[in-house]
């Protein structure tokens, strides 16, 4: 009996399985939020403005990350599920290592663009996997363990990428950073194996041909709630992709902190203390969610609009700490839409849509927030420069934080409709009436 067979006839099994894969999503957030360490070493060497840089860490990754996830959750529906996140996580290692042998700002982008091509097959199958383990009435739990591998990325990123960049400089920081990542793709390929589908309901799959592209997408947005939490957490990472990729350059013009200054704090922030707020959500959402299933995305709402007054006060005062201390409301309920947005998700379409559903998901969730949100802020903060010269930055970010209300929005819209859309037909059945088969 092969090692990944051992493993799988222990009670604690499926825990492991979420386990490995947290640790192949916080390697993937480590890769990808590195840039915003890296951001102010890059610039200078290679002269490039703030507009340059946030398409860099912004559209550079996002459009090739969230396209290309698409045809490869449709491959995750039909086919294993833990060798493609296997592939997955050897070339984005890999495209990180060779980000530190950039000779050029070109070369630097094709890096990145490697580094999306390969992050973009490991979250929707990641999803997939973890709703065939785990039921409704834990999967928001579940997803909150996963989810609090962006915290865990972020926690090293900001630990590491600060002290590596002031001792080592951010060529080094890129090789030191990608290399792991082929440990955790053999760990996930030898002790782990591929779970049956819809194992966690008790359900066959539900067509042995899965549904195409437009048939989930369609059904996607037929459904009112997936419709509005799509956008939600799109919004939602609209701002959090400009503040985490960002936040490190306000630190450091602002407040004049040092790289390794930097990454504790943001460490502290963002990792141990958003990391409580991560895991927070799934099981707040799944209790609460016990005597009225809509606190799903009630959660949401009220995390992301509470902590407005917070945030926009780490902008408006002028002493760090005072700054330090107003941020650790935002930095709690940052990850908040996380696993209640993925669980919900994999919860409202059939099995064999749910990498498919997830990529989508993430697909809009990236385009607007990865691509879009460091862009912005970038521009802004050109645009306010005349202006406010030295606290520009401050200003866009200052701006950027009242999209949280928008967003708030979206989850209450999704709210009114929740209830019927899961009581109501299968998405077997809505394919049905949508004319998808022939």
């Amino acid at each position: 009996m092969s090692l990944r067979d051992r493993f799988a006839t222990r009670s604690w099994y499926k825990w492991y399985v979420v386990g490995v894969l947290t640790a192949v999503y916080a390697s993937s957030q480590v890769d990808r939020q590195i840039m915003g360490m890296l951001l102010e070493p890059i610039k200078l060497e290679l002269g490039a403005s703030d507009t340059q840089m946030g398409f860099l860490i912004g559209l550079t990754f996002a459009v090739f990350y969230a396209t290309l996830g698409m045809p490869i959750a449709m491959l995750a529906d039909r086919s294993n599920r833990r060798n493609i996140i296997t592939a997955a996580i050897s070339i984005w290692s890999l495209m990180t290592v060779v980000c530190g042998y950039a000779a050029n700002f070109m070369q630097l982008a094709l890096a990145r663009i490697g580094v999306g091509v390969g992050e973009a097959g490991s979250s929707p199958p990641s999803h997939s996997i973890i709703a065939d383990l785990f039921g409704p009435e834990h999967r928001g739990t579940a997803m909150g363990v996963f989810a609090l591998g962006v915290n865990i990325g972020l926690l090293i990123a900001y630990l590491a990428g600060g002290w590596l960049t002031e001792n080592w400089g951010w060529r080094a920081t890129f090789v030191a950073v990608g290399l792991p990542g082929l440990l955790f793709a053999a760990i996930l390929y030898f002790t782990t194996r591929e779970p049956e589908r819809g194992a966690s309901e008790q359900l066959q799959s539900d067509t042995d041909n899965p549904p195409s592209f437009a048939v989930v997408a369609r059904h996607m947005w037929s459904v009112r709630s997936i419709r509005h939490v799509v956008i939600g957490s799109s919004l939602a990472g609209f701002v959090g992709y400009g503040f985490v990729l960002w936040m490190p350059s306000f630190l450091l013009r602002s407040h004049g902190l040092s790289p390794t200054e930097i990454g504790l704090v943001l460490a502290l922030m963002t990792g141990v203390v958003g990391g409580l707020g991560t895991f927070t959500a799934g099981r707040l959402a799944d209790a609460l969610a016990k005597r009225d299933i809509r606190w799903r995305v009630w959660v949401v709402a009220a995390g992301k609009a509470g902590y407005v007054p917070f945030l926009a006060g780490v902008f408006l005062v002028d002493e760090l700490w005072q700054a330090l201390l107003l941020y650790v409301i935002p930095a709690f309920f940052a990850g908040f839409y996380l696993a209640p947005t993925f669980a919900l998700i994999q919860g409202l379409v059939s099995l064999r849509m749910r990498a498919l559903a997830s990529s989508i998901t993430l697909f809009v969730l990236n385009i607007i927030g990865l691509g879009f949100g460091p862009q912005v802020v970038g521009i802004m903060s050109d645009m306010f420069e005349p202006s406010y010269g030295q606290e520009s930055l401050r200003m866009a970010l200052l701006v950027l934080t009242f999209i949280n209300l928008w967003c708030a929005f979206h989850y209450l819209i999704a709210a009114k409709t929740l209830k019927a859309d899961l009581e109501g037909p299968s998405p077997l059945d809505r394919e049905n009436a949508l004319g998808s088969r022939p």
